[in-house]
């Protein structure tokens, strides 16, 4: 069945796989925190990705990574609200990676396409500010517990089926309010409160995550998990984040949201090619 991802300004197809480019301007980030900081820097950055063959830009203020602080209102807004003024010139999808309600309206205000909420918007007036838009996209992430203490407290019992349920229920109230299926992403939230095996579990029960027939997206790009099997280093875990794209990619994930944007590309247009493949 073909599926779309209905965003602010775009409509993406995603019968094929789109891959989703991260845009970090924290000086935190697990990953490449302060690499990428300023407005100049964070677009440099943007331009390269779109280069590499990124489809979607994906902008955050607040680092996620175990046992991080929140971020004040103001800082987020200060980080953020710059560089998309610049990124939604660029005539591709932009994301804004954020749970509080102020810069989601902001965000959306001055044009952002998609809100990629770890919270899955249950932060007070969240909801409220994605339904009252019109179109804007939407991923809905799970979370166990909080980026404070999720290391601190993994899930129990059978995660698959537990997070089926959590997505389905913060997605009913949405599609009660008017919101049409077609904006709604779920992502299962690699490393939030899920222990090494949980994660790869998720990862080879995939399916049951699409039987409702909402687009997954996977973000397993340079997380812990990868690194607890290969024994790599964050900034070494290029291979094993690819490899982690592809699997979710051919286990039916739609998006995948990455750093290494041109490995993952290169990777996909063999599964692809594989795909399109007529014999």
């Amino acid at each position: 069945m073909s599926q779309q991802w209905q965003t602010s300004r775009f409509v993406l197809n995603l019968d094929k796989p789109r891959v989703m480019g991260i845009v970090n301007v924290t000086p935190d980030s697990f990953s490449d925190g302060g690499r990428h900081a300023g407005v100049s820097g964070a677009m440099a950055h943007a331009e390269q990705l779109l280069k590499d063959g990124a489809h979607i830009l994906d902008i955050g203020g607040e680092s996620t990574r175990p046992g991080s602080p929140a971020v004040p209102l103001e800082q987020e807004l200060q980080r953020v609200l710059p560089v998309l003024a610049e990124a939604v010139k660029m005539q591709v999808p932009v994301s804004v990676d954020t749970y509080k309600p102020e810069v989601m309206r902001a965000a959306l205000d001055m044009g952002a396409d998609i809100i990629n909420d770890i919270w899955a918007l249950r932060q007070p007036g969240a909801q409220e500010v994605v339904a009252a838009h019109p179109s804007c996209g939407i991923c809905l992430m799970h979370m166990h517990a909080t980026p404070q203490n999720m290391h601190l407290h993994h899930m129990q019992g059978d995660v698959v089926a537990d997070v089926r349920d959590f997505l389905l229920q913060v997605t009913e109230p949405l599609l009660k309010n008017g919101v049409s299926r077609d904006r709604i992403v779920w992502d299962y939230g690699i490393g939030f409160g899920k222990s090494v095996a949980q994660n790869f579990a998720l990862l080879a029960h995939q399916q049951a995550l699409l039987e409702l027939d909402f687009p997954l997206l996977a973000g397993w790009s340079r997380k812990g998990s990868l690194g607890q099997v290969s024994g790599l280093a964050v900034e070494q875990r290029m291979v094993p984040s690819v490899a982690a794209a592809l699997l979710a990619v051919e286990r039916g994930a739609r998006i995948v949201r990455v750093h290494d944007v041109k490995e993952t590309v290169s990777a996909l247009s063999v599964w692809q090619a594989m795909q399109d493949s007529a014999i």
